[in-house]
């Protein structure tokens, strides 16, 4: 069923829909609060499907709810961004590579370390494009930048992941 039909029976009221675009989107919504916030926020997550509930009966064209999803998302995740940097650093720890069997798990590691260690502009186009496969189009909107934004912000990431990376000791 697609997406613009689950927003159409959520807003006239069947649960059941709501249920169902939970279950369709969760995930992705997850994955995006994670790799922007560098770990697993729930209340984050939480704070953002209520306030999709509280604005879905208002979305007007339900045809773009993906990109008013992650508009929400991003919006949730900038407030504890605000929030993470008011606080003084702390001390970064570096990643320790390992040579044996999880050396598989050390590489997602250390890429999930890289892209937290991005400013969140870049590692937003990064997830949104590569990550969540969003045309640029929608990346756009989202970040309410004109595509010609997204092109240089992904390049501009490409580059400081690349730089990142080698930093750690990752070799291409």
């Amino acid at each position: 069923m697609s997406d613009e039909l689950l927003v159409v029976r959520c807003q006239l009221g069947e649960r059941e829909a709501f249920t169902e675009l939970v279950r369709a989107w969760h995930p992705a919504v997850e994955r995006y609060v994670g790799r922007m916030l560098g770990g697993t926020d729930d209340d984050v997550v939480q704070e953002i499907w209520l306030a999709v509930v509280k604005g879905l009966p208002r979305l007007r064209q339900p045809d773009r709810f993906t990109p008013w999803l992650f508009t929400v998302a991003r919006r949730a995740v900038m407030n504890r961004l605000r929030v993470a940097y008011a606080r003084p650093d702390t001390e970064p720890i570096d990643d320790v590579a390992g040579h044996d069997a999880t050396e598989g798990v050390v590489d997602r590691e250390t890429l999930a370390g890289a892209l937290a260690a991005l400013p969140a502009r870049e590692r937003e186009v990064l997830l949104l494009f590569y990550l969540e496969d969003l045309p640029l189009e929608t990346c756009a909107q989202i970040c309410a930048v004109p595509v010609g934004t997204v092109k240089s912000r992904l390049n501009r990431a490409r580059g400081l992941l690349r730089v990142e990376l080698e930093r750690k000791g990752y070799e291409a």
